[in-house]
């Protein structure tokens, strides 16, 4: 995965070309998912494909930045209005745990 007009191949440090897109869904506010757009990006030297990921997601983790910012900032816990049901208790240990 490679950051928004990062176009440098993070395997071997070749060139990234356009190659095509995909959906991803993400979890925001109270519960909600919401599905964005991600492009796929081609190496031209060694052809592995990384996708361009925007400055408001983590690799790997399906939650919004901010909600994940506000956890490890301990903004947000169990106890705070419009996060009740999520993320759970053992997402938001894991998270500071890293």
């Amino acid at each position: 995965m490679v950051r928004k007009n990062d176009y440098i191949c993070p395997k071997c440090g070749g060139v990234l070309r356009y190659y095509d897109k995909t959906n991803r869904k993400i979890r925001v506010k109270y519960g909600k998912k919401k599905s964005i757009t991600i492009r796929r990006l081609k190496c031209v030297l060694c052809g592995a494909l990384h996708r361009e990921l925007p400055n408001y997601i983590f690799p790997n983790k399906h939650y919004h930045g901010e909600i994940i910012n506000g956890v490890l900032e301990n903004l947000i816990t169990s106890e705070t209005l419009g996060f009740e049901d999520y993320p759970c208790e053992m997402t938001m240990r894991r998270w500071k745990s890293h």
